[in-house]
């Protein structure tokens, strides 16, 4: 395995900071829509399936799912509000060989609870709501894996860390190019 970056542990000591709290796992995706205007979501957060590749879940049928087709390149922001820390993750999203994709989104599928799983058999999102439409409280174990669930892999190749204890506030940088070498900047 691959040593971790040097902005993991950091990571992980502000989510230690931020106790039991759910809150610190949802983080804000920044995409590109086909119109060039930048579009934001919360979604939460699902692991790391590498040192540097992190992973989310969204409906296939979705905006952003589109946008991240016809555009790879995001950025993740994770504000972890006890430990102070803001960092931003510039990413691109991976796309694994249809084999390995199909066996992680399984594998995912089947670790989801069944109220979690419950969100891929609602209607399609974005679209108007019929108020007679179905929306599942759950979804079994027996469930086979919906086409729209689609996993987010996403390779980290840029992170800011905004530390806002002080005055002054500490910032830095790390950057894959640069083999992950820490640059201090300015907050």
């Amino acid at each position: 395995m691959d040593s971790l970056p040097p902005w993991r542990p950091l990571l992980r000591a502000a989510l230690q900071r931020e106790g039991r709290s759910s809150n610190c796992r949802w983080l804000q995706l920044a995409t590109v829509a086909s119109d060039g205007t930048p579009r934001v979501r919360t979604l939460v957060f699902r692991g790391w399936s590498a040192p540097a590749v992190l992973d989310l879940f969204t409906d296939g049928r979705s905006e952003k799912a589109s946008e991240l087709r016809n555009l790879p390149e995001a950025e993740i922001c994770w504000l972890l509000p006890r430990a102070r820390s803001q960092f931003r993750l510039r990413s691109r999203r991976c796309q694994l060989p249809a084999a390995e994709l199909l066996i992680q989104r399984q594998h995912h599928w089947q670790s989801l609870t069944p109220s979690a799983r419950a969100l891929w058999g609602w209607p399609e999102p974005g679209i108007p709501l019929e108020l007679e439409a179905a929306f599942p409280k759950e979804l079994g174990d027996t469930t086979p894996l919906p086409s729209n669930f689609e996993l987010l892999s996403f390779e980290v190749h840029q992170v800011e860390l905004l530390e806002l204890g002080g005055p002054p506030h500490r910032r830095r940088r790390w950057s894959a190019s640069g083999a992950w070498a820490e640059q201090l900047l300015n907050p």
